[in-house]
C-alpha cells in the first residue's frame, strides 16, 4: 500500500523566519541551507506515486505574471498543487490591468479575495518590493526587470550541491549578457554567500565597467576572455543572449558573439570531466551554447528545471507558515 503523504518539516533556523523572498541580498547562508535541506524532502515527495502532501491545504497562491513565462510559472503552479494549495494564475492581459487598474489596486483586490502568497514576475525592477509593502501575506519575486530572480539562484545552488556534493570554494564562471541579467545578479548573491569564487565573462558592452560589479561583490573576477574564465572552473553557467542586444548595437553580430563566447564541444573538451554546464533557459542553441553541449553528460539543464519545482515547494512551505492578514 502506498504510504500516506506526510507534511514535510521545515528546517528554517529559529529567529530567521521571513515573510517575503524578494532577492538573496538579505538572505543569510543559514537560510539558504535551510531552503536547500527542505527542497531535498520536497524532491522525495515528487518521486512518490502520489506527488502531493497536504502542507498548504487551505492556502491560496496567486501567480501574478506580467511577463510571459513557461518554466517559472508552471514550476510554481506544480509546486503549489503538490502542496495541496489553491492556485490561481493571474494573467495581466485578461484582467482589469487592461482597463487601467494599478499594480497596487490589483494586489488589494487579490488580498480581499483571500490570497495568502503572491508570486510576481514583472518587467519593472522593484515591482516585487512595491507589492510586498502593500500585501499582508507573503510575496515571492519570480523575476523583476534586470534586478533579481532569487528562486532561479536557489534552484541553481540546489542542483550544484546535488551533483557535486558541496558549494564551498566552488569556482563558478558566468558567461554572457551579464549586464542585463537578473539571473546573474541573484546568483552572485547566492554563490558569494556560499563562499564560491565567481568569474564574470562577457563582451565589454554586455558586462559594463568592472567597478560596477566589484563595488558590491569585491571578490568577483572580471574577464573578457572565455578561455580565462573556463580555466579551473567547477561550474560554467551560460546566460541567454537576448537578440535585441544586437539590434541595440551592443554586438557586431550573433556570429561574432558565438565565435568568442559560445560554449562549444571543442571548448567543453578542455574542461575537467566533472565540470557542470548550466543554463537558466530558454536556450538559443548555436548562439550561447552548442546543441551537442546541451545534450552532453556534463549539462544539468534538465535537472535545473526539475529541481525548480522542489525548491519552490520548499519556499512556499516555509513562507506560508508566516502568512498573516493583520494590519
Amino acid at each position: 500500500m502506498q504510504p500516506q503523504p506526510s507534511v514535510v518539516a521545515s528546517v528554517m533556523p529559529e529567529g530567521e523566519r521571513r515573510r517575503h523572498l524578494l532577492d538573496l541580498d538579505d538572505v543569510s547562508r543559514a537560510e539558504i541551507d535551510a531552503v536547500l535541506e527542505t527542497a531535498e524532502s520536497m524532491k522525495e515527495v515528487l518521486s512518490r506515486e502520489i506527488k502531493q502532501v497536504p502542507a498548504l491545504r487551505g492556502k491560496t497562491v496567486v501567480n501574478m505574471f506580467y511577463e510571459e513565462s513557461t518554466r517559472t510559472r508552471i514550476s510554481f503552479e506544480l509546486a503549489a498543487r503538490s502542496l495541496s494549495a489553491n492556485i490561481i494564475n493571474f494573467a495581466a492581459r485578461s484582467s482589469s490591468v487592461e482597463k487601467g487598474e494599478s499594480l497596487i489596486d490589483t494586489v488589494r483586490t487579490l488580498q480581499a479575495l483571500g490570497a495568502d502568497i503572491l508570486v510576481i514576475r514583472h518587467a519593472q525592477a522593484g515591482a516585487a518590493h512595491l507589492v510586498a509593502r502593500h500585501f499582508h501575506g507573503s510575496v515571492i519575486n519570480a523575476g523583476d526587470g534586470r534586478h533579481a530572480h532569487p528562486t532561479q539562484a536557489l534552484l541553481d545552488l540546489f542542483t550544484i550541491r546535488e551533483k557535486l556534493g558541496y558549494l564551498d570554494n566552488l569556482k563558478v564562471a558566468i558567461i554572457g549578457d551579464i549586464l542585463h541579467s537578473r539571473v546573474a545578479r541573484s546568483n552572485l548573491w547566492g554563490f558569494t554567500k556560499m563562499d564560491a569564487q565567481v568569474t564574470l565573462c562577457a563582451p565589454p558592452t554586455l558586462l559594463g565597467p568592472a567597478r560596477f560589479w566589484q563595488a558590491t561583490w569585491p571578490r568577483v573576477r572580471i574577464t573578457y576572455s572565455l578561455e580565462e574564465a573556463l580555466d579551473g572552473a567547477d561550474v560554467v553557467m551560460a546566460l541567454r543572449l537576448q537578440q535585441e542586444r544586437q539590434q541595440a548595437g551592443l554586438l557586431p553580430s550573433l556570429r561574432e558573439y558565438s565565435r568568442f563566447f559560445a560554449l562549444t564541444e571543442e571548448r567543453l573538451a578542455q574542461l575537467a570531466d566533472n565540470v557542470l554546464i548550466m543554463h537558466p533557459g530558454p536556450i538559443n542553441e548555436g548562439i550561447e551554447i552548442a546543441p551537442e553541449v546541451v545534450t552532453s553528460s556534463r549539462a544539468v539543464i534538465g535537472e535545473q528545471v526539475t529541481n525548480g519545482v522542489a525548491v519552490r515547494m520548499a519556499l512556499l512551505y516555509q513562507l506560508a507558515s508566516q502568512v498573516t492578514h493583520e494590519e
